[in-house]
């Protein structure tokens, strides 16, 4: 059996090795137009910022690993130009010497990849303007910040006074994973940086008021975010720098720009074999990662995916479902009954020793398909035993069924610990497990790591809180006429305070019951809803209505202040 894999990034090398270890006696051609196979993406920002400071730090392995460990006939520089599906077919292109060869195949893999967005818009072929995407781009971009302007000339080599630089100006365009993490890296390096969004807010697969909390702590470390604002074009200025304009009509210096506008799935060769293309833009495949022709797969960011929480097709240029995607297929070929199970979008960003992560629907997601039959809470718990040092806040968001209960999406925002939260959350996720779940979840407990009740185990108790009808909520989007009781000692409102609230701390409750409304549904809100909760309990017991405004101050605010809190 012949196979070719078009693409030696994550999807193609793990279908490779993957393979080799299913069938010894395949013939396996693995062809990538580029220089590299298999190397770290994702490390590409940090090699930016130096804090990866190797280049080959980022290759998880190389042409003749391949070759000498999995006899893969690896062809580096060499592209695929046609894919005739008739005569299974490939025709190869070198891109070195433009010679032109035709190999045959009887399975066929497809993985191109996703190449970046860049839109034909004026100025943006001048020099000092770059992406992130491949190990040429960061070579091409540390040279350029090290040597490629009068302004930055040997700055990385003078000493003593001459250290004293003048200020540099970087421009970033796109809020996604690549913008934030160069944005961050190049912070890092002494640039004075600011980020242009067309959106209104930073990591689309955030809720807005979970983003605010990252806008807020990346731009107290020294990003300027402009939100809302699309590019318009780049001039050039003197000596080599550069304006980016907006379509607001601002401007922004820049010394170098980096483009990070996403990525668009590479359908090409697909399109002119006759493969399905979905109306998302990614080649159509099924759970065995074959596409409309049986003798064709296709993995990784060129492909579209089930959406395990909504069912919908979907986008996500994420490594590792590139990575199972690569060792399905490899299984479907060897003959084995492998499927992929559709992903849930489990993600994380690193911005600043703080972490934004989240696993499957958003709300607006859920509004948007219009599903109704959810609920939400918001909890900040401390990352680990608040008595043991170094303990913060976890700001989490958890979406789930008000039906069944059944777990549907959460977001968790921190400086320590919340990728734990999420991996778990995603687990239990993928497993189809409710709050219910959560609650009796037994997950590792020390002072230093965790808390007797686990912020997984938190939000179990909240949601299923709300569930059970022991905590009736509200949110703050329909508390504008609300009686809110604010139960809050007087010295918190100082620092925070809702216009209207009527402020009776907890302690004094039960002695001030005569001041509350009988006859009006009360919204109780302490800082972050703990006290509000005590306080709904004993006013339900009362007598009262009452509701518990989820989240309660933080959730209004969504400020970044309360990391350092």
């Amino acid at each position: 059996m012949k196979v070719i894999i078009i693409g030696g990034s994550a999807g193609g090398a793990s279908c490779a090795a993957r393979l080799r270890r299913l069938d010894e006696k395949a013939e396996i051609i693995m062809v990538e137009r580029g220089p590299y196979v298999s190397y770290a993406n994702c490390g590409l920002p940090y090699h930016v910022g130096d804090v990866i400071p190797k280049e080959a730090s980022l290759f998880v392995a190389d042409a003749n690993m391949f070759r000498s460990y999995f006899a893969v006939d690896v062809r580096t520089g060499c592209e695929a130009t046609r894919i005739s599906p008739d005569k299974k077919t490939v025709e190869l292109r070198s891109v070195a010497t433009g010679e032109v060869t035709t190999e045959s195949y009887d399975k066929l893999v497809l993985s191109p990849g996703a190449p970046s967005i860049r839109p034909p818009l004026p100025g943006i072929d001048l020099p000092g303007i770059f992406e992130v995407r491949t190990v040429p781009d960061t070579r091409a971009i540390r040279e350029w910040i090290e040597k490629g302007s009068p302004f930055l000339t040997g700055m990385h080599k003078y000493s003593g006074f001459q250290t004293l630089r003048p200020k540099t100006h970087a421009v970033v365009i796109g809020g996604g994973f690549i913008g934030l993490e160069t944005a961050e890296n190049l912070v890092h390096r002494g640039f004075d940086v600011t980020l242009v969004e067309m959106a209104d807010q930073v990591l689309a697969p955030l809720d807005p008021e979970m983003a605010r909390i990252v806008e807020g702590y990346v731009e107290q470390r020294g990003i300027r975010l402009a939100l809302n604002d699309g590019v318009a074009g780049f001039e050039k200025g003197a000596n080599d720098t550069l304006t980016v304009l907006t379509k607001s009509g601002k401007s922004y210096p820049a010394n170098i720009v980096i483009l990070a506008l996403g990525v668009r799935p590479d359908t090409t060769l697909a399109k002119a074999a006759g493969l399905e293309v979905g109306q998302r833009g990614g080649i159509r495949v099924d759970e065995h990662m074959r596409t409309t022709h049986p003798d064709i797969f296709a993995v990784g960011d060129a492909v579209e995916v089930k959406d395990f929480v909504t069912g919908e097709w979907s986008l996500v240029a994420l490594a590792g479902p590139a990575n199972r995607q690569g060792r399905i297929a490899a299984d479907v070929i060897a003959g084995r009954d492998s499927r992929f199970r559709g992903t849930q979008g489990t993600s994380i960003i690193g911005l600043f020793g703080a972490a934004a992560a989240w696993v499957g629907a958003s709300e607006k997601t859920l509004k948007r398909i219009g599903d109704k039959d959810y609920e939400k809470v918001y909890l900040y718990p401390n990352s680990h035993a608040g008595y043991y040092p170094g303990a913060k806040p976890i700001a989490m968001k958890i979406l789930f069924r008000k039906s069944n209960g059944k777990l549907l999406g959460a977001q968790a925002l921190g400086e320590d610990n919340a990728d734990k939260r999420i991996s778990a959350l995603a687990m239990a996720l993928q497993l189809g497990a409710t709050v219910y779940d959560l609650e009796e979840s037994e997950l590792c407990y020390a002072p230093q790591f965790g808390s007797a009740k686990d912020p997984v185990n938190f939000a179990g108790m909240v949601a299923a809180d709300v569930l059970r009808d022991d905590m009736p909520i509200s949110h703050w989007d329909g508390a504008e006429k609300a009686f809110l009781l604010d139960v809050r000692e007087p010295v918190e409102l100082a620092v925070e305070s809702a216009p209207g609230a009527v402020n009776i701390p907890l302690g004094q409750l039960r002695a001030r019951l005569g001041e509350l409304p009988r006859d009006r549904e009360i919204l109780v809100i302490c800082r972050s809803g703990q006290r509000a909760y005590y306080a709904t309990r004993m006013l339900l017991q009362k007598g009262f209505k009452a509701r518990n405004l989820s989240g309660g101050m933080l959730s209004r605010a969504h400020a970044a202040t309360f990391w350092e809190s």
